[in-house]
């Protein structure tokens, strides 16, 4: 179980390996271009041989890259969703060439169409995207919190959008403050049970690839996406307890998208939590 955040690439993306090294990462999130706009520019050759450098021998493990929040595959403007697509293959070619374990992003809103209208169309866009990328990365699905008209805050909607793709290539991120807000409880051992029993019965355990760590500032079934620190919000210590204590967790890189203790993003102190108690529970790094 590696446990790391999302840092910056603030200076080159060789940087975000000094910042996950400076708070304990081994494993690291980061965004490959500017989060809410649609350009993108392939990093310098130079800084690309750079972060794998410095990746050796740092004990990061694991590298995804987060997605920009723009694209939503189930818009009614086809400009829209082409520019989703097109965002999405530049993201696999740079996983690729970083050499980094996949990418994640966020499906997107039907926009009030309904989840029936628009999975045919996350589907073409998905399929699009894996005939057009290098073997490889994964193409990660993060589960979202139900917030507005948001597609794959159920389980269910996603394991349909997967099986309908059928590619072994196709993942999922599962939030655990989404999911709580989703309605799935996290905060329990047995509500954590039923969750990933569903988990497993709609998308299949083998599916789930990364995590995203973090607490929750809004009660359960709140459908609002509002991170909080570890322990200070509604999942709590114990709820993280139950969580790196089930088996389905055990191989699975976490990463925090905490707000930090100074509120300057995911920290040490976040992390050395985690770290606490994988160790408390006697769970190998």
């Amino acid at each position: 179980m590696k446990l790391g955040a999302h840092v910056s690439t603030s200076g080159g993306i060789d940087t975000s390996i000094d910042r996950g090294v400076d708070i304990g990462c081994e494993a690291i999130q980061i965004f490959g271009s500017a989060p809410q706009r649609w350009s993108f520019k392939m990093p310098p050759e130079e800084n690309m041989a750079a972060f794998k450098e410095k990746r050796e021998g740092s004990g990061i493990d694991s590298v995804f890259f987060h997605c920009i929040y723009l694209i939503n595959l189930g818009s009614p403007k086809t400009r829209n969703v082409k520019m989703g697509i097109k965002s999405l293959k530049n993201y696999m070619d740079l996983a690729h060439d970083i050499g980094a374990d996949g990418i994640i992003f966020h499906p997107g809103s039907h926009m009030g169409r309904g989840y029936d209208a628009i999975l045919k169309q996350t589907v073409e866009s998905i399929i699009d995207v894996l005939e057009d990328s290098p073997e490889g990365p994964w193409l990660t699905i993060e589960n979202t919190a139900g917030m507005g008209r948001h597609i794959g805050s159920k389980f269910e909607e996603i394991g349909q959008i997967i099986q309908t793709v059928g590619s072994p290539r196709v993942k999922v991120c599962l939030d655990t403050q989404h999911s709580f807000a989703a309605g799935y409880d996290f905060s329990t051992k047995e509500g954590l049970e039923a969750a990933m029993d569903e988990f497993d019965r709609e998308i299949g355990l083998d599916r789930l690839a990364a995590v995203h760590a973090n607490d929750s500032k809004q009660p359960l079934g709140s459908g609002v996406d509002r991170h909080e620190n570890i322990g200070q919000g509604h999942i709590g210590v114990e709820g993280f307890e139950n969580i790196m204590r089930h088996p389905a967790f055990r191989d699975v890189p976490f990463f925090l998208e905490v707000p930090g203790i100074n509120r300057s993003g995911p920290d040490k102190e976040n992390l050395d939590i985690l770290k606490d108690i994988r160790s408390r529970l006697g769970i190998d790094p």
